[in-house]
């Protein structure tokens, strides 16, 4: 079974073996692999060519103690609830003790203007296109503004009919309701004006069967749905 190399490594498994054998000189191998000398000395000093673990030897959370990653870790064996599950499940607990949301520390003062607050079911719904192995694909992202939840899918297409399917497949996957989404005024979520005026769009269909209100951003403010970004 052919075996892996990190993303950055400049040497196979065969070169490396080939520096451990050599009895050339350091200068010698680093230009005859086009390597750096440093990386010559690092594989002769080792007696494998496999690479080293990366990262901290003895891994652990920067935001949470021993005991509140323990509490964690119980509660998804304990439960066995898949991870969207285990979202709603903290989330519903949260509201019963009043703080499913936490007040706000003070931010110095700046010129720019924050978000509003809104409660969590605001997403912000975006398109970009991407370069996959089989060609061209669009992405079709959605983003909780208060919750920060993360939706994503790819489509060879980026019409009406792929926006409409993206917004239902988000409706199914949230553990929570869906009241608001923020769109640009693409042809893939909104009618152009003067065209289609007795027609629906099929995303305000969608939207409508859910109950949910649908908001363009404003003409030349596309920092409004830079969530995605």
């Amino acid at each position: 079974m052919a075996r892996i190399l990190h993303q950055r490594a400049t040497t196979t498994h065969a070169v490396r073996a080939e520096i451990q054998r050599s009895t050339a000189s350091v200068a010698e191998l680093s230009r005859r692999y086009n390597i750096n000398p440093k990386t010559v000395c690092k594989w002769r000093q080792r007696a494998s060519v496999e690479d080293d673990r990366m990262g901290p030897r003895a891994p652990h959370s920067s935001s949470l103690t021993e005991a509140e990653e323990a509490a964690a870790v119980t509660f998804r064996r304990t439960t066995h609830l898949p991870l969207d599950d285990c979202l709603f499940a903290l989330h519903r607990l949260y509201q019963r003790h009043d703080i499913s949301r936490l007040p706000r520390e003070p931010q110095p003062q700046t010129n720019a203007q924050a978000f509003r607050e809104y409660p969590i079911g605001y997403l912000h719904l975006d398109i970009c296109e991407v370069r996959t192995g089989e060609g061209r694909a669009y992405l079709f992202v959605a983003v909780d503004r208060t919750s920060k939840f993360v939706h994503a899918r790819l489509y060879r297409k980026a019409n009406r009919d792929q926006a409409a399917a993206f917004l239902e497949d988000v409706v199914q996957q949230l553990p929570y309701r869906v009241h608001t989404v923020l769109t640009d005024n693409g042809v893939q979520f909104a009618k152009r004006r003067g065209t289609e005026a007795y027609k629906p769009h099929r995303f305000d269909m969608v939207c409508r069967e859910h109950g949910i209100e649908h908001r363009l951003t404003r003409p030349f403010h596309p920092w409004t749905n830079g969530q995605v970004e």
